[in-house]
């Protein structure tokens, strides 16, 4: 099953009772919101490109061939921020709960809000 996003798309590989790996194709000039997760934590490893990520305030590229951890409650972004060229990444949830309402936003590009979750810092 393939999703498309404003930024790009993923592709769900695999789904169990603990663990949830997507393939993650995020294109140039995409940005994913700055977010955390209640109830999971997420390993990337860069397949292609060049990851612009951003963990609690500080900046990281992570190249192909290199990985992030990312553990529950920790505030992430990822970013292409290439101009030509995709950035592709593998993400292993691991945790109690996968789906897409443990997504706390906390800043977003495309102005996604939902009402269960923070946006600039305040629910609404």
């Amino acid at each position: 099953m393939t999703e498309q996003r404003p930024w790009g798309k993923f592709e769900i590989l695999l789904e169990s009772e603990n663990t949830k790996v997507k393939r993650i194709t995020v294109k140039p000039g995409g940005i994913l919101s700055y977010q955390y997760h209640y109830k999971r934590s997420e390993h990337w490893v860069v397949i292609e490109g060049t990851a612009t990520v951003i963990i609690n305030g500080l900046r990281k590229t992570v190249e192909a061939g290199d990985s992030i951890y990312l553990p529950v409650g920790v505030k992430h972004r990822v970013s292409n921020e290439k101009v030509f060229g995709n950035l592709v990444f593998i993400e292993v949830q691991t945790g109690s709960y996968f789906g897409e309402d443990d997504i706390v936003r906390i800043e977003d590009k495309y102005n996604r809000i939902d009402l269960n979750n923070e946006v600039n810092g305040c629910l609404v």
